[in-house]
């Protein structure tokens, strides 16, 4: 079972289906959408501000989820905010950024605070993305900072939808195996 925990009264929610690995750690205000899977030594930590993840996400090995607090600095705040079909990873870093439906964010990439990443966009491994940036719906991004590469292809964006898929059966797998044989 993974580490869940609540802070301040705030309960992590999962919707149908959720595979969380046993070494993953989600804390505080986060809500999962159906059919997620969060991988080995994942954290996703809402403890300052909330989290929500949509549908068919995936958060991959080793991924950090975090926000920014409200303080002086920064009175709203930043939450972490993914929509649909979102595969996110082995040690990719989102803090405190909003990323749309239909998004590859690659191994190790950072999006940092406020930054926010359209429906449809490949974050490329490594990729840096600053504070408050807009990545484009329909292109690939790369490097540190990153830079809007090119358009994707028809092919690349059914990639997204099939990944996602991909990943809900494998997570099926798991829970399956982790629950043993129906009792029905």
């Amino acid at each position: 079972m993974a580490d869940v925990r609540s802070h301040k009264g705030d309960q992590p929610h999962f919707g149908a289906r959720v595979w969380l690995d046993p070494s993953a750690v989600i804390i505080g205000d986060v809500i999962l959408g159906d059919d997620c899977s969060v991988w080995p030594m994942t954290t996703i930590r809402g403890d300052m501000h909330r989290i929500r993840i949509g549908a068919r996400c995936s958060i991959q090995d080793g991924s950090v989820c975090h926000i920014t607090h409200a303080s002086d600095f920064n009175p709203g705040g930043w939450p972490l905010t993914l929509g649909d079909d979102v595969t996110v990873g082995h040690k990719a870093l989102l803090h405190g950024c909003t990323i749309g439906s239909r998004v590859l964010v690659g191994m190790g990439a950072i999006i940092m605070d406020g930054a926010e990443v359209q429906d449809e966009v490949i974050v490329a491994a490594g990729c840096l993305v600053p504070p408050g940036k807009v990545l484009e719906s329909g292109y690939l991004y790369v490097g540190s900072p990153c830079k809007q590469a090119r358009a994707l292809t028809d092919k690349e964006r059914s990639f997204f939808t099939y990944t996602a898929a991909n990943y809900v059966r494998l997570k099926d797998e798991h829970l399956a195996e982790y629950l043993g044989p129906s009792t029905s």
